[in-house]
């Protein structure tokens, strides 16, 4: 009886004590509900310069004591809130270094995400009321675009809920970012222009419309040589007939798609185009080089190779208009490529791609002759390639969400929000990946994939660390350190770049982590055969190895003499990556290594050797992850090339040069000309990360002199707008490559990635194939800087950009309409003059239209036209198909 009794009152007290769970499940989950409903945020930058207006930045800890006072706003448009069992998750890029409301604290999590949550003194957040947090963060922020959506709400054990006005798919983020009016400057020694329409104007003023007659026959990107006849031939509705003799079947179906997307049939009976290739004809002997003839009765090619008749056919389409394709003139073209590395390189680490996003992207890369892609696979922020035998990279590594114990996923990051369904989540899985390969082969492109390490290297170790758990708790040790990627001695207080603790390094001193390079590249291998080409070069990544505590920007704050553009911080609790690891240590202690800053280099050359085991050859990386090597002979693979991502004006003019010294192949992929992750232009609507600059347009990208980087000192400015001086110190034997990069931290969403790509990336395809006449050749201890040298031939260089400009706008930008490629369109340039309205735009051709009555309705602008004075003025561009529309700005 008595154990019945025991019985009936333990359950009893279970279920009462689920009962009790369920109400506070359903109270929390009614307090995350009602925050994330109820509560509106606004984000204001109130002063990017608080350093010079009265805040201690320095005492602060501020890298360089340089940071920046902001307003977040919380708006209850509601009943009062009083409840404390809440927290509120966001994304700030920037540190935050202090909080001047004793109601909120706000504690670093990982990475850029952080956590608001009330103190024992918070009040609660009144009915219809504003609460402010004043905050103090680090750097700058000078771009909208710098703040990250999706701020998300939690209580107790109730489910995260987005709070309402910060959930945007949009890269609109003026539901809760103030405007950056005024404190669009990093320092007050900023000397960039604010685009705005007059300024535009003025930076276009030198730009003028080509005749179509001018612009007839003229390739992108440019051929070696060009002769172009006087006469047209005529394409009658038989339409061509390809002759194509060498070419494989499915670069020959490109092609033919590609004349039938300008309404050019492809038949047995038309007119004639007919290759062959008869390599003895090139003296030079460079893949893809080509000779074009373009004759009344037929076209003929003879190419070097199949790139070549390949290339030669991109040159026949590429003078074709989208409107009027019946006929093309008659040229002859001698032609080869400047260089043998023509490449971009695309993250989906930080924010996924979709697999068709990326297969476009291949077809603009064949259309404008580029031939590597760099596929940047994995980083802190996510795995995006699955890997046979290892599911946790992409069952955890591929997936962003609200777990603490991240033993489900990663947590949020750059605004991914606490839910797996946005661009912070997603994979390719094997077959995507080796149709990407497929895809990319027949368009003459060679797919180079990057797994980075040893540093950006969290996805995959919180993943190893997921799956090492799952196999101890299996009973399965052994298995269980197969693939270990930290050391569990390590205690090594280390930041990140993106302040990240050690968990971002992979430790290169154990066997583990070499198993685990080994399987992954093994297995990428396979899916490189099954593709049909074989996984030639393997892209190490080796960037940023380092704890940036320990960097020039930071003092100790026991030194006695201290400077007031540092921040001072403890750091003599600070480590080097892998310091305190008892492995890292034993390989320093028996000299395998010189110290603990050299194990980079070390692990790159220890991979060398994996790559090498597997029939890879060359071995690809970012320069900092090589610079403890003695000398590219350092390494297992007989060719070993870096991607140079230096900034020209902090000395990258000359350090260049010390890489090709050392015997390595040099890829120019400098942040300031070629990141296409930079902003287009000066404006805070512009977005884009800029630490290396504030703009990389089109004509700044066009104007880049890759193969001798002095030069750009006349040309270019530096981050803030002032002139500098380089000067070449060593030899310089040529740069194998240029490359443009787009890191997506804060490009979310396909279009956003196509919008920073296009139309840049013309003009990065023009430079490497193509060296402009005005580009002079390198000469050691020339010294360059603008305004004070003039070397450069400065009619030449105007020339040739009004040409590519007017291509662009009368041409090109059709046919990227014709491809569905949200590029970006640029804002026309505008003022009043003399009571009339004057436009312009960087691309002549591409239409300006206007607006008096607030964009209600908008007529096209031709030539200046009368304004009544009280008219408010709005300006904008629209594309060549009259779908959409750029950026719509008012005259001031």
């Amino acid at each position: 009886m008595k154990k019945i009794k025991a019985t009936i009152l333990a359950t009893s007290i279970l279920s009462l004590l689920n009962i009790c769970a369920i109400q506070s499940v359903h109270a929390s989950q009614q307090i995350a509900d009602l925050i994330s409903s109820q509560l509106n945020v606004k984000y204001e930058v109130v002063d990017n310069q608080a350093g010079a207006n009265g805040v201690n930045c320095s005492a602060l800890g501020a890298d360089w004591a340089s940071c920046n006072n902001v307003m977040i706003s919380i708006k209850n448009t509601g009943t009062a809130i009083n409840n404390k069992d809440w927290a509120i998750y966001f994304d700030n890029i920037r540190m935050i270094l202090a909080v001047d409301n004793d109601q909120f604290k706000i504690t670093h999590i990982t990475g850029d995400l952080h956590k608001l949550e009330p103190t024992e003194k918070f009040t609660g957040f009144p009915a219809n009321t504003t609460v402010n947090i004043p905050i103090i963060g680090e750097y700058w922020i000078v771009s909208e675009s710098d703040v990250m959506p999706r701020w998300y709400v939690t209580s107790s054990d109730a489910k995260p809920k987005i709070i309402a006005n910060t959930n945007t798919d949009s890269d609109n983020l003026s539901a809760f970012v103030a405007p950056i009016k005024q404190q669009w400057k990093r320092t007050a020694d900023d000397q960039n222009i604010l685009m705005t329409p007059a300024n535009r104007f003025e930076y276009n003023a030198d730009i003028n419309k080509l005749s179509e007659l001018s612009l007839r026959g003229q390739i992108l990107p440019t051929p070696s040589k060009l002769t172009i006849g006087k006469e047209d031939v005529t394409i009658d509705q038989q339409g061509v007939n390809l002759i194509l003799n060498g070419l494989n079947q499915e670069s020959l179906a490109i092609l033919q798609d590609q004349f039938k997307a300008l309404n050019i049939a492809v038949t047995g009976k038309g007119y004639q185009i007919k290759a062959t290739i008869d390599p003895k004809q090139f003296e030079q002997g460079k893949v893809g080089s080509y000779q074009l003839d373009i004759k009344n009765d037929k076209t003929l090619i003879t190419a070097y190779d199949e790139a070549g008749i390949f290339y030669a056919i991109q040159s026949i389409l590429s003078i074709i208009p989208v409107n009027h394709s019946n006929s093309i003139p008659m040229l002859n073209a001698v032609d080869s490529p400047r260089f043998v590395y023509r490449g971009i390189m695309l993250d989906i680490g930080r924010n996924f791609k979709s697999k068709q996003a990326i297969l476009s992207l291949l077809d603009q890369m064949a259309k404008y002759k580029m031939n590597k892609f760099h596929f940047h696979l994995s980083d802190d922020e996510g795995w995006r390639i699955q890997i046979p035998g290892l599911p946790e990279l992409t069952d955890i590594g591929s997936k962003r969400c609200h777990d603490l114990s991240e033993q489900n996923c990663l947590l949020p990051q750059l605004g991914s929000g606490p839910d797996s369904n946005t661009s912070g989540s997603g994979f390719l899985s094997r077959n995507d990946y080796i149709e990407i390969v497929k895809y990319a082969k027949a368009r003459f492109i060679e797919v180079i994939p990057e797994i980075d390490m040893p540093a950006h290297a969290r996805a995959a170790i919180v993943s190893m660390e997921a799956r090492y758990k799952r196999l101890i708790n299996e009973g399965k040790e052994q298995q269980a350190n197969e693939y270990r990627l930290v050391d569990p001695t390590d205690t090594s207080n280390t930041t990140t770049v993106q302040f990240y603790n050690r968990l971002s390094y992979l430790n290169p001193c154990l066997d583990s982590s070499k198993r685990f390079v080994n399987k992954v590249i093994d297995e990428i291998a396979k899916m490189h055969i099954e593709a049909g080409q074989p996984l030639n070069t393997w892209h190490f990544g080796g960037d940023e190895a380092k704890n940036i505590r320990l960097g020039a920007g930071y003092q100790d704050l026991q030194v006695k003499d201290k400077s007031d553009t540092k921040g001072t911080i403890d750091q003599s609790i600070e480590d080097h990556p892998w310091a305190k690891s008892q492995t890292c240590q034993t390989f320093v202690s028996k000299g395998k290594v010189k110290d603990i800053e050299h194990l980079p280099s070390y692990f790159a050359q220890q991979v060398s050797t994996i790559i090498k085991d597997h029939g890879i050859n060359h071995m690809q990386a970012w320069q900092d992850g090589m610079k403890h090597a003695e000398n590219a002979k350092s390494f297992a693979v007989d060719k070993v090339t870096v991607n140079f991502w230096d900034t020209l004006y902090w000395g990258g003019f000359d350090s260049v040069n010390e890489w090709t010294n050392k015997g390595y192949q040099v890829i120019i992929s400098n942040p300031d000309y070629v990141y296409l992750d930079m902003p287009y232009e000066v404006n805070p609507k512009e977005s884009g990360y800029y630490w290396a600059t504030r703009f990389n347009d089109e004509r700044k990208i066009f104007s880049f002199a890759p193969n001798n980087l002095p030069q750009n000192a006349e040309t270019s400015v530096d981050r803030d707008g002032n002139s500098f001086t380089a000067k070449g110190t060593m030899n310089w034997p040529g740069a194998y490559g240029l490359s443009a990069q787009i890191w997506t931290e804060d490009i979310r969403s396909d279009n956003k990635m196509q919008y920073m790509a296009f139309p840049r990336l013309l003009a990065v395809a023009e430079r490497s194939w193509h060296q402009g006449d005005w580009e002079m050749a390198y000469q050691k201890d020339r010294q360059y800087q603008q305004g004070e040298t003039h070397y450069v031939d400065s009619k030449a260089l105007h020339d040739d950009w009004n040409r590519f400009a007017n291509l662009l706008g009368q041409r090109e930008l059709a046919k990227l309409d014709l491809a569905s490629i949200n590029y970006r369109l640029p804002i026309p340039g505008a003022k009043i003059v003399n009571g009339k309205l004057n436009a312009n735009i960087v691309f002549p051709g591409l239409n300006i239209e206007y607006s008096t009555n607030n964009g209600k309705d908008w007529k096209r602008y031709s030539d200046p036209v009368a304004i009544n004075k009280d008219d408010t003025i709005f300006v904008r561009s629209i594309s060549p198909d009259q779908k959409r529309t750029s950026r719509i700005e008012q005259l001031n």
